[in-house]
């Protein structure tokens, strides 16, 4: 299983969220470039880069962020936040991401979202499919669209999608255990995903047991932060694996 440590950016800065609210905003470094060289050093290859602010103006925003730790460490960057057009994706590329995740749009505008799986390939695309009460959540999760969550996953796995990242909202920033169940039955039902388990990770014994589920990967936010889990935890889990 992968671990993929997640900086979000607000104003440019390393912050985190609880349940995706901006008032409830921390910020840990002034300077993600920092963090990322830090988590690079621990053996740590994939970073999920989040731009914040583009996820609430619906634009890419700090892609100057994403072109910094692209070219100055070797992670590689998956990126969200805010992506809404062909010239998002554009500048998200060339400025360094490995792969993007749409959410809102994948829910919004499906045409265009189906549109960058074929023109990129599924190994680029990442769906962002974050939930709650099973009923996934757009635009920065400010508002629950009427989608049902695994019915929405299985329908882009017909149009091509390998890679899932799932949030459950309730969960994220709060430092209570990732869902289990959710990811079981999402596991279940959609067979065959690379699911990544997100929100709520907040002790290292958490992560043999999303393995064992059958996560692809996990990506781990506020327990780093907050030091739950160490960097040194989690390079021993790297090598060991």
């Amino acid at each position: 299983m992968r671990i993929i440590p997640a900086i979000d950016i607000i104003d440019g800065k390393c912050v985190r969220l609880s349940k995706g609210d901006y008032n409830t905003k921390i910020i840990y470094n002034e300077n993600p470039l920092e963090v990322a060289k830090e988590f690079e050093a621990h053996g740590i290859e994939y970073l999920h880069l989040v731009d914040l602010d583009g996820a609430k103006s619906s634009q890419i925003v700090n892609y100057k962020i994403l072109e910094q730790i692209a070219t100055q460490t070797s992670l590689k960057i998956d990126f969200g936040g805010g992506l809404k057009a062909d010239s998002d994706l554009k500048i998200a590329f060339e400025s360094g991401a490995n792969q993007i995740t749409g959410g809102s749009i994948a829910v919004k505008n499906r045409e265009l979202f189906g549109k960058w799986i074929s023109e990129y390939g599924a190994d680029k695309i990442i769906l962002g499919a974050d939930a709650n009460n099973e009923k996934v959540a757009v635009s920065g999760w400010l508002e629950d669209s009427n989608e049902d969550l695994i019915p929405f996953i299985q329908d882009y796995q017909n149009k091509g999608i390998q890679y899932v990242i799932c949030t459950d909202i309730a969960k994220d920033g709060m430092l209570e255990g990732p869902s289990f169940d959710l990811y079981a039955k999402i596991l279940a039902e959609a067979k065959g995903i690379k699911l990544i388990a997100s929100g709520g990770i907040s002790t290292f014994d958490e992560l043999p047991k999303l393995a064992e589920l059958g996560c692809e990967g996990t990506i781990i936010g506020k327990a780093i932060y907050e030091g739950r889990i160490s960097l040194k935890q989690l390079e021993n889990y790297i090598i060991n694996k």
